[in-house]
């Protein structure tokens, strides 16, 4: 068990928070069990030994807890969220698609600068923090619309579409530059593992294929039902303009004399 703000302060803050939303939403056993899941997998990543892996060694190891606080962790809040509250919380302005897209693309893109990126983990006890809560921050704005917009199915899948087109270039970058970006890293003392670019191609590679599943998994999804509801319309609509057009045919035969 390894210490850190994360695991023993945001994940009993979090835990707080849900319960305070269960009291004035009654979730259902699904969403609870999704909020458990998001708690387990934040403290998993920031109290297990993958916490001193981030902090010291390796770079694939602190950008599988970013995905976690930015993706995966958020997507789970916000689905654990009754829709009674929900309602409530929707007419944030941080949750509207043209807000919250750009707030965590942007958010991805300022940590990943090398230079930022090297000077939080130079001030793990301060910087680093910031750019976690800011991860989960971004990552919940942006997970909103999907699962709690008014929006239609096909707005939702072209919103999708546009997080991964926006975010994955990171991933690939990374996994393709032919040297180390991060000085932190580059540096870092190895004793076993992948060498310095090694690690960020695995880094790089691990990023762009964990967004192409959970963005394209989701996308697919909305898009698929998008084309159901087509569908369904188009088969309204001709059920409805059929008996029309017979009825506007018997009355314009007249009968023989």
């Amino acid at each position: 068990m390894h210490w850190s703000a994360e695991a023993f302060g945001l994940v009993p803050a979090l835990a707080l928070g849900c319960v305070l939303v269960a009291r004035s939403g009654r979730p259902s056993r699904v969403q609870i069990a999704f909020a458990a899941t998001a708690l387990c997998l934040v403290f998993a990543s920031f109290a297990t030994g993958l916490q001193p892996l981030a902090l010291h060694t390796f770079l694939w190891a602190h950008l599988l807890q970013n995905v976690v606080l930015a993706e995966w962790a958020p997507a789970l809040l916000v689905l654990a969220i009754p829709t009674a509250v929900a309602a409530r919380a929707g007419r944030f302005v941080l949750f509207r698609p043209l807000v919250a897209l750009p707030i965590w693309v942007a958010t991805y893109l300022l940590w990943h600068l090398p230079w930022v990126y090297d000077y939080a983990l130079r001030h793990p006890h301060s910087l680093l923090h910031v750019e976690h809560l800011s991860y989960l921050a971004a990552g919940i704005c942006v997970w909103w619309p999907v699962v709690h917009g008014t929006i239609s199915s096909g707005a939702k899948a072209a919103y999708l579409f546009a997080a991964f087109v926006l975010a994955s270039p990171l991933g690939l970058l990374l996994a393709l530059i032919p040297r180390p970006v991060y000085s932190f890293y580059a540096h870092a003392p190895r004793t076993w593992g992948p060498g310095p670019l090694a690690d960020q191609q695995i880094a790089g590679v691990t990023m762009a294929v964990e967004q192409a599943a959970v963005f394209f998994a989701v996308f697919a999804y909305y898009l698929l039902r998008f084309l159901r509801e087509e569908e369904v319309d188009l088969d309204g609509l001709r059920t409805s303009t059929v008996p029309e057009h017979r009825h506007a045919a018997r009355g314009s035969v007249r009968p023989p004399r």
